[in-house]
């Protein structure tokens, strides 16, 4: 039951997001929706015979450093998978065909992925890392760059990192240590230490292509000074064969709670001065460039929160469906029947709560992947802009409120499983483990709060917040038009109004310098705007829902379950924001006032 269903993909794709406008366009038009729908059972046929079998082997038997040798040895299963993967042309399916890829839509892409995350996230991280870096290479290397490096990526024979954190650094990339010296012949020599480096070291290619952040000699302090660098973990001849070590070192493996599969590495550059890099855009400008990488995933992150949130849902929801325990309130008779838990009222509470959160959460991710495409591929340049805007402030909504939500929705996955669901015997207690890690990838829920509430919704004067809240009341003006769900559109046009009442307010204390008072409760801010957009995600799928009632198409009970998610959604969840809004309008200074010496 680590699957995400076909059927659901195709209800996203197809009929809330509106993949077939897409497929119309120039760069598309190769393909239609046969191809698509046979793209995406290949997808979930390769996860179930080559990612889900070994999800638990990978979790209890991590990889290890062998003795001697210092290589990372793993289960063979784990390179099985990702050769399938890459053999299939996941690696390199959205890259023009010239590259050897087969111009999919991002959106089909990430359709795709997220079955590959939810049958094993952990295998699936190898080539999530990989398609990051080759886009990153794609957006912002010279050519020679994407010919040496990038093209070896879209075929599986290198893989790829992200190589940010420093152990005195963290999250603070303005603190990174890690240098640069330009050579003679225009490479540079690298020098530095980097943690947490997820799929650092591993025997599966054979090369890994580090996209790693330094700063030059004589650089500006701060982020203004930090460069961007292709470091291979072996050298790269002009001909594309290995020219033996780079001096990257693999300092030790890090053992965490989820995603125990994944390599989480420290490791070493340039320890004997002969770690060579090359510079990727342009000097200074580093950061800037790995926003593309880092940006994607995000979301991917998201995404993989969601397929996890998903794969609990489905696995408990077949438990409660099946497991005969207690009676009705109303049986007296201690000799009746014993009826499924699903029949119970708080059982079916936390099997809603999984499923608004986790097809709430993938709709979210793919409306996002569908914003990736219509930035490339829209015919009118406004329409390239608008998609741009739309990304840049959903994007910290959907890194954060999938990992936050979807980490509850395994929580209720286990505890419909009662005793059985803390066991290993069963996979709800690893798929919380792994998903316990998507809060602090690629950014802590704080970090995105600060980001979306300091600086997202007010760039352009506040410019993407406004065609948000635009696209939100299209589909409250539609859905106000059906009697079922007006109350519901009600509702959303109260919460907007609730965020844009609460946005000006901390926009006052922005304009009069009190950058701290408005930051203080910014998570409060984020989760009052992801409760707002799953509501407006929910309605716009309990609009397709109702309609494809009304024509008597597909299985009804699978719309109903739609419309059943939307009502628990708005009854229980959206009208949190009211209570978030009323601390962030309080400008309450508990958490800045607190002296940590008090705690």
């Amino acid at each position: 039951m680590s699957r995400i269903e076909p059927r659901e993909i195709d209800f996203l794709l197809h009929d809330v997001i509106g993949l077939d406008a897409l497929l119309r366009r120039p760069r598309h038009q190769h393909l239609d929706r046969g191809t698509v729908d046979e793209t995406v059972r290949t997808a979930a046929r390769l996860a179930e015979e080559y990612f889900a079998p070994h999800y638990r082997a990978a979790d209890s038997h991590e990889p290890e450093r062998e003795g001697g040798t210092g290589r990372v040895v793993m289960l063979p299963e784990v390179k099985r998978a990702v050769d399938a993967f890459a053999e299939a042309g996941f690696l390199a399916a959205h890259h023009d065909e010239a590259r050897g890829g087969l111009q999919l839509p991002w959106t089909v892409v990430q359709a795709c992925f997220a079955i590959f995350q939810a049958a094993n996230i952990a295998t699936a991280a190898y080539p999530f890392l990989t398609i990051g870096a080759a886009n990153l290479i794609d957006a912002f290397g010279t050519e020679e760059q994407k010919r040496r490096f990038m093209a070896p990526m879209l075929t599986g024979r290198f893989f790829g990192t992200m190589a940010l954190s420093e152990p005195q650094a963290g999250s603070s990339l303005a603190d990174i240590r890690t240098s640069a010296a330009p050579e003679p012949d225009g490479s540079y020599s690298i020098t530095g230490t980097k943690q947490w480096i997820s799929a650092g070291e591993h025997e599966l290619s054979e090369n890994i292509v580090h996209m790693v952040l330094a700063r030059i000699k004589g650089a500006p302090a701060g982020v203004k000074g930090i460069s961007l660098f292709i470091v291979p973990r072996f050298r790269v001849a002009e001909d594309g064969s290995l020219q033996g070590d780079n001096d990257v070192r693999l300092v030790s493996l890090l053992h965490k709670m989820g995603y125990r599969g994944t390599t989480s590495t420290i490791l070493s550059f340039g320890e004997a001065g002969r770690c060579q890099g090359f510079l990727v855009g342009q000097e200074n400008q580093g950061l800037a460039c790995m926003f593309h990488m880092m940006n994607e995933a995000r979301i991917g992150v998201g995404l993989g929160a969601a397929a996890l949130g998903y794969a609990g849902f489905r696995y408990s929801l077949d438990y409660a469906r099946t497991r005969p325990q207690g009676r009705p309130p109303e049986a007296r008779d201690p000799a009746s029947p014993m009826i499924p838990i699903a029949g119970h009222a708080d059982v079916k509470r936390m099997l809603l709560q999984q499923k608004a959160a986790s097809e709430g959460a993938l709709a979210l991710c793919l409306y996002c992947a569908r914003l990736v495409d219509e930035q490339k591929t829209a015919p009118e340049p406004a329409a390239r802009e608008r998609a741009g805007l739309l990304l840049d402030i959903l994007t910290p909504v959907a890194k954060s409120w999938p990992s936050e939500h979807c980490l509850e929705a395994n929580k209720w996955a286990i505890q419909i499983l009662g005793g059985y669901g803390y066991t290993r015997d069963y996979p709800v207690e690893q798929y919380y483990r792994d998903n316990r890690l998507n809060p602090i990838h690629e950014g802590t829920y704080g970090i995105q709060a600060n980001d979306l509430a300091g600086r997202k919704v007010w760039q352009q004067n506040g410019a993407s917040l406004t065609l948000l809240a635009e696209t939100v009341r299209e589909t409250i003006a539609e859905a106000a038009r059906d009697a079922d769900l007006a109350p519901h559109a009600a509702a959303l046009a109260r919460a907007l109004e609730t965020v844009a009442e609460t946005t000006r307010v901390l926009g006052r204390e922005r304009a009069e310098g009190r950058v701290a008072e408005m930051l203080a409760n910014a998570v409060a801010y984020l989760e009052m705007m992801g409760h707002t957009v799953l509501a407006w995600i929910w309605l716009r799928q309990a609009l397709v829902a109702r309609a494809a009632l009304a024509d008597g198409r597909g299985d009804a009970d699978y719309y109903r379950g739609k419309l059943a998610a939307c009502r628990y959604f708005y009854a229980w969840e959206l009208p949190k924001t009211e209570t978030q809004a009323a601390l962030l309008r309080s400008l309450d200074r508990t958490t800045l006032d607190t002296d940590p010496a008090w705690l």
